[in-house]
């Protein structure tokens, strides 16, 4: 780890934030702030950072994955980096080397399967000999739903299937969503005969009865990152994630506009519920969540896996799913009253 971190008063190491004049990385600063954290505010443009009206104290830096030099200049004092910056197909890999060159631990949101697949697969050893922890997609979609399952899977060693619903009542997409979804092209994967294997082409078709007021929806089998955590630490044989058709007709659309805040903290109104079921034969345990703002409910939940790493007194290093590292029901508790647990 570095010798000499930046620290809050009180003792807090600091944070860096690439992407962070983004929608979502901005959502990040304030919890990392709030949190009382020092935060450094990385981007790619110096009039957008200071546009981001971040709180007080937060260290601006202006670096590109392009120049080495420049990042690592900004690194310098974290004890952590987070990677808000989409599509991570591209950012990951040069930002997990620096974050490995300056032996920090490093934390994404990536919903891109690709890129969380490349990161288990490149850096494990690399991250075990750093001392370091990686953790790829910990944000909504990837991590939210791997702690859920990890939490309905109890003290199962195995199930025979996993179904995961997502409901949202809309979605505006950020800038960075549209552009992830341009570079995303990659034919998705699940876990079918308890390995990673392509989703069936046409995808299936499903309706899921949620709890009120979603009710009924009509869903597709969309499955995101939580596909690739899963995988590596729970033993399934099947694993199908659905999300409704709706917010995807809004996703599509290319009037859709970008979140607008609904309250003083930034979120959007937009709602969303996530339910989780494990079944081992007959016998099926439950988990669910529910939230507001897809974007805004990322922050607490990397910003908590960050806390957990640094204030942990274990020596452990590598690339995890977060609910191999971390207590899945503790952790998931721990984000209320963002997050609503059923």
């Amino acid at each position: 780890m570095t010798d000499q971190l930046l620290r809050a008063e009180g003792g807090r190491p600091a944070v860096a934030v690439y992407g962070a004049s983004g929608h979502t990385g901005r959502f990040v600063v304030r919890e990392l702030s709030r949190r009382g954290f020092t935060a450094i505010a990385i981007g790619r443009d110096a009039a957008k950072l200071a546009a981001a009206g971040f709180p007080r104290g937060v260290r601006q830096v202006v670096a590109t994955l392009e120049d080495p030099a420049s990042l690592a200049r900004a690194l310098k004092g974290a004890a952590a980096v987070i990677n808000c910056a989409g599509p991570f197909l591209d950012t990951a890999e040069p930002l997990v080397s620096a974050a490995l060159q300056a032996r920090i631990h490093y934390l994404d949101v990536t919903a891109e399967q690709g890129s969380a697949q490349a990161t288990f697969a490149r850096y494990a050893s690399a991250a075990e000999a750093a001392g370091v922890v990686v953790i790829p997609a910990m944000g909504f979609y990837g991590g939210l739903s791997d702690l859920l399952a990890t939490a309905a899977m109890g003290d199962w060693s195995h199930a025979d299937e996993a179904r995961i619903g997502i409901a949202l009542d809309s979605w505006e997409p950020t800038e960075g969503t549209r552009a992830t979804g341009q570079r995303n092209t990659a034919r998705r994967v699940t876990i079918s005969g308890g390995t990673l294997q392509p989703l069936a082409d046409p995808a299936p078709n499903a309706i899921w009865s949620f709890a009120e007021p979603f009710g009924a929806q009509e869903m597709v089998e969309l499955p995101f990152t939580e596909a690739v955590l899963i995988g590596r630490h729970l033993q399934l044989s099947e694993l199908h994630t659905f999300l409704n058709t709706a917010p995807l007709r809004d996703l599509r659309d290319t009037t859709t506009p970008a979140p607008v805040a609904a309250d003083a903290s930034g979120r959007s109104a937009q709602t969303f519920l996530v339910e989780v079921e494990i079944r081992q034969g007959s016998t099926v345990r439950r988990a669910a969540a529910r939230g507001r703002d897809i974007y805004a409910i990322t922050a607490p939940l990397v910003v908590e896996a960050a806390e957990r790493i640094l204030s942990s007194k274990t020596a452990q290093s590598g690339v995890f799913a977060p609910g191999a590292l971390f207590d899945a029901r503790n952790f998931l508790a721990a984000l209320a009253p963002d997050l609503v647990l059923s």
